[in-house]
C-alpha cells in the first residue's frame, strides 16, 4: 500500500515565493476568495495551466510536485473537471494547513515557464 500520494501544483511566481519562505514545505493560506486548494493529480495538466494560464498572469509559470500522507488525502475526491486528464482534489482552504502538515519532504518545482519562452521559438 502506498504511504504518499503525488500532488502537483501550477503556480505562479508570488505563491512560488511564499512556498520557498516556507523552505520548501508549506502552502501559503488561500486568500478570501479562494476557498478551495486544487493540487493536481499529474504533471501534464499542471503544464497546461501553469504555461497557458500563469505565465499570461505573471509573466512566469511554474509546475512543482510533492507528497501527502495518503491516509490524508483518501478523505477528498478527486474531480474531473475537463478532459479526462484534467483531474484534481478540492481541499478547502479551512484544511490547508493539515494538508501542509502532512507533506512528506519537500515541494519541489519541476518545470518552468518564463513568458519569453513559447513552443515555436519565436
Amino acid at each position: 500500500m502506498n504511504e504518499t500520494v503525488t500532488l502537483y501544483r501550477p503556480t505562479g511566481p508570488t505563491e512560488l515565493a511564499l512556498v520557498e519562505a516556507s523552505g520548501n514545505r508549506r502552502w501559503p493560506p488561500r486568500l478570501p476568495d479562494q476557498p478551495i486548494f486544487y493540487p493536481v493529480t499529474n504533471e501534464a495538466y499542471a503544464v497546461e495551466i501553469a504555461r497557458d494560464w500563469n505565465v499570461p498572469a505573471s509573466g512566469a509559470g511554474f509546475v512543482t510536485r510533492f507528497e501527502v500522507r495518503n491516509a490524508f488525502m483518501e478523505h477528498y475526491a478527486v474531480h474531473q473537471v475537463g478532459a479526462a486528464h484534467h483531474t484534481e482534489w478540492w481541499v478547502p482552504a479551512e484544511d490547508l494547513e493539515t494538508l501542509n502538515d502532512n507533506i512528506v519532504g519537500t515541494i519541489e518545482v519541476i518545470r518552468r515557464f518564463p513568458e519569453n519562452n513559447n513552443e515555436n521559438g519565436t
